[in-house]
């Protein structure tokens, strides 16, 4: 799942139009922000390994700390803490830890069972919809959808960086998930981590874009 977490995060702001929709891309996709760096640390591990599912050639050997469901847990324990002792707002808090957790219940759809119950243990889950790609882009397809159209009902443009860069980012993510199905498998793990930091630029972009939407009334 990659475009879906996204949508999460786009359909979030009409549950609270205070959070910023950079805030929600990174509350919705953090354990994907944080997994390259702990793959670079050697922390956790994946490998290359073409036909493991018909839609990623990607080998989830070992995630346990930002993907278990326990870590995941934790780890939207932490960011809706964080944001309610900077914020004190509760329902933000709530949200933004929601979304955290919503990602690992996205995965559940679409991984093969690989993804750990908690560290240390030997209970590993998926529902496996990576090895039905149609079935995956449709899924992915109506989040989006979905998501957008919530995030367009409760914003609205100030100018065209609003709108032109709304839409500008809706393409690239687009065309990042289809790449990524139907493109050659990647060389490396390696090469995975370094292109996995590039999604900090997804979170950026999208703080921008939301600088020059406000709420619609």
């Amino acid at each position: 799942m990659f475009i879906g977490h996204f949508a999460v995060g786009f359909g979030s702001k009409a549950i609270q139009p205070k959070l910023s929709l950079g805030t929600l891309f990174l509350a919705a996709q953090f354990v994907d922000l944080l997994w390259p760096l702990l793959l670079q640390l050697g922390l956790e591990t994946v490998h290359i390994d073409p036909g493991n599912t018909a839609t990623t050639p990607l080998d989830f050997v070992s995630y346990p700390i930002s993907h278990s469901l326990l870590g995941v847990c934790g780890w939207a324990v932490l960011l809706g803490g964080l944001h309610w002792s900077w914020k004190r707002n509760r329902k933000s808090a709530l949200v933004i830890g929601a979304l955290v957790i919503s990602h690992w219940l996205l995965d559940l759809l679409v991984h093969r069972p690989d993804l750990p119950l908690a560290p240390g243990t030997s209970l590993h889950f998926g529902l496996g919809l990576w090895n039905l790609p149609a079935v995956t882009i449709a899924v992915e397809a109506i989040l989006l959808i979905v998501g957008v159209t919530l995030y367009l009902r409760v914003t609205r443009s100030l100018d065209r960086v609003g709108s032109f860069g709304l839409y500008g980012l809706i393409a690239l993510l687009v065309f990042i998930n289809l790449g990524s199905i139907m493109g050659p498998p990647p060389p490396s793990a390696v090469a995975v981590a370094w292109v996995g930091h590039s999604q900090w630029l997804i979170v950026a972009w999208a703080f921008w874009i939301d600088r020059h939407r406000v709420a619609r009334r």
